[in-house]
């Protein structure tokens, strides 16, 4: 299979008949329109015709989010993208690009050309957070941003955030990132600790979005749900998990949506610790994957 589609590759199909390579590079450059970034560069390996309209402006620009000259000008140097192909400005947008003292990230996926963003704990306000009888930040190779907040024991939990960005149109989902337990490394073994997990059992935590243009959205979930004296026995316990907060939509890029997120337990007739919090993530809806880290 691999040696007969080879030997189509150039001219000739070879037994004197046409090839792959007779097809003109502009309706190979038409069939690149419905075929995804990674598909279109493994295709581009067959042949020049292949290659020309792998390198089409006409097609990357169809993989461009609409509003990319506005993200370039956010995300880079002024006159740095300005002789670059639409190919690699593609490339460019599809790495993760900080934004806000390295505080926020943000990209374009590389499969459907939609705008993906990830803010860092320390992009937050979160109460109590420069007393360490409460928090500590913790250097770690499993966030994005290197560090995550770990709480020892509050009792008013609250963390609240905003960001304000020209999102191009598109459903999004907004969701926290949060680790029960504390983790480290032994011997290149990853071990949880679970001393000072508590209270998440108790009530739920809230979480709440708006959006600039009146959108609201909200939820609540109990963070814990481990027997009394079983501190290994729950799911939720010594991994990542993402906790959808709700969804908004936006319809235009200009002016930019301002959304704001809070995550709140403020019920002080308990305390509460035990917990990581990473970064909140949007993301397109549809491109959810669980709790993995992308």
């Amino acid at each position: 299979m691999g040696a007969s589609l080879s030997s189509l590759g150039e001219n000739g199909s070879g037994s004197g008949g046409p090839g792959l390579g007779d097809i003109p590079e502009s309706c190979v450059a038409c069939v690149f329109l419905y075929l995804s970034p990674p598909e279109i560069c493994n295709l581009a390996r067959l042949n020049r015709a292949f290659r020309g309209a792998a390198s089409s402006d006409a097609v990357w620009e169809a993989k461009l989010p609409s509003n990319y000259h506005h993200l370039l000008q956010l995300l880079s140097h002024p006159g740095v993208c300005e002789s670059l192909s639409k190919k690699d400005i593609f490339a460019f947008l599809a790495r993760r690009n900080p934004l806000d003292d390295g505080n926020k990230l943000v990209w374009v996926d590389r499969y459907a050309g939609r705008v993906c963003m990830s803010i860092s704990a320390k992009g937050m306000a979160i109460t109590g957070i420069d007393d360490r009888r409460y928090w500590n930040w913790v250097p770690t190779e499993e966030s994005r941003f290197n560090v995550v907040a770990y709480l020892q024991q509050i009792w008013w939990f609250e963390v609240d955030g905003s960001v304000t960005f020209p999102f191009p149109p598109d459903i999004y989902t907004l969701s926290f990132r949060i680790h029960l337990g504390r983790f480290s490394r032994r011997l290149g073994r990853r071990i949880s600790h679970f001393d000072h997990t508590h209270g998440w059992d108790i009530k739920p935590v809230r979480f709440e979005l708006s959006t600039s243009d009146g959108q609201h959205a909200s939820s609540e979930c109990f963070l814990d749900d481990t027997p009394e004296g079983d501190a290994n026995g729950s799911y939720k316990r010594g991994c990542w998990i993402e906790y959808k907060v709700g969804e908004f939509l936006v319809n235009e890029s200009d002016p930019p949506t301002e959304v704001r997120f809070s995550m709140k337990q403020i019920d002080c007739t308990h305390s509460k610790g035990g917990l990581c919090v990473d970064s909140v993530s949007i993301m397109p809806s549809e491109k959810r994957r669980g709790g993995t880290l992308k």
